[in-house]
């Protein structure tokens, strides 16, 4: 049974916004909010994680979705990431035992297992490499040590999504694939790296699935299979965009890494982020490719990875969607 009010932290952003749109579409009732309200819809409500008073908001939800999060890794000073990721993970939980709110969702990251082996699933060893892996790691253990104190009553859902994408998101996908649209793009490395990548859509469509969970614990990496390599990838957008099914021009490894680390060096001389690093780089170049155990739960993405890209590409370059709104993520 699905809980009669949804509180979604994180509202007004790229994930939210969309799980928003199919809950209006299924006639979920839900409140939206943010700590930055301004030229927003109304319905979106103001609260910040940082902000303990404006949890009143939540005294009549039942269900807390927590997309809220610091996650950008140019982030300065990097306390920033503990402030909201991990402290205003215990203000939520200190808001649903006020509030008697039973059940969290939680969107973590795989940004938790680092550089992790090919095919890591939930079970896998947390070795983050960055600030961001770091603190989502140590949210998770606010939100266990929540559901811990009644675990027959309380639902804790954490979904470690891997890098999202989508239509109006400017993340690292969404600045890979302008680069092959801009015909400048070049291949670094053989290609043969795979990518697992997940469609907004069917993260939003799980994060609703999920509402049905018992009591208990549930983690769960989220993936949409089969994963592409680079050279798969390349080729799907290039024949989507331009009609032709090759890779353009590439480069040997190495070539990269020295480019991601004069980037790196540029960026601390000037003062400001770059839309390459090192490891952005090395980010591209490696295997980035997990596994779960979603199938398990019954639930079946709407949308192929193929054509969640497809969606994509068309949206933002193929079509005049100027006008619309962007998500700035990573």
């Amino acid at each position: 049974m699905i809980d009669s009010l949804i509180g979604i932290i994180g509202g007004a952003g790229f994930v939210g916004s969309r799980l928003s749109d199919r809950f209006k579409d299924k006639g979920l009732h839900h409140k939206r909010f943010d700590k930055n309200t301004v030229n927003l819809p109304e319905e979106i409500l103001y609260l910040d994680v940082e902000d303990q008073d404006s949890f009143k908001q939540l005294e009549d939800v039942n269900t807390i979705i927590n997309l809220a999060a610091i996650h950008r890794d140019d982030i300065r000073p990097l306390s920033r990431y503990d402030d909201v990721n991990v402290k205003g993970s215990v203000n939520i939980c200190e808001a649903a035992r006020k509030y008697d709110i039973r059940k969290i969702i939680f969107t973590s990251s795989v940004a938790i297992y680092g550089f992790a082996p090919v095919n890591t699933d939930e079970s896998g060893e947390h070795n983050y490499f960055n600030d961001y892996g770091r603190t989502k790691y140590l949210a998770e253990q606010v939100y266990k040590k929540w559901q811990a104190e009644d675990p027959e009553n309380r639902t804790l859902i954490i979904v470690r999504p891997t890098v999202i994408f989508g239509e109006g998101n400017r993340g690292n996908v969404y600045n890979l694939l302008k680069q092959i649209a801009s015909r400048r793009f070049a291949m670094f490395g053989n290609g043969k790296n795979k990518k697992s990548m997940a469609y907004v859509e069917n993260v939003a469509a799980f994060l609703e699935y999920s509402l049905s969970f018992k009591s208990g614990l549930h983690i769960y990496n989220y993936i949409d299979k089969p994963d592409f390599d680079m050279n798969a990838l390349v080729k799907e957008v290039r024949k989507t965009l331009f009609g032709k099914n090759n890779l353009g021009l590439r480069f040997p490894a190495f070539f990269g890494i020295i480019i991601g680390y004069l980037a790196d060096f540029i960026a601390k001389l000037i003062g400001k982020s770059l839309p390459i690093s090192s490891i952005r780089v090395k980010k591209f170049m490696g295997n980035t490719q997990f596994a779960s155990s979603i199938s398990k739960t019954g639930f079946v993405p709407p949308v192929s990875l193929e054509e969640g890209l497809i969606r994509t590409l068309h949206y933002e370059f193929l079509e005049d969607n100027s006008n619309k709104q962007t998500f700035e993520t990573e």
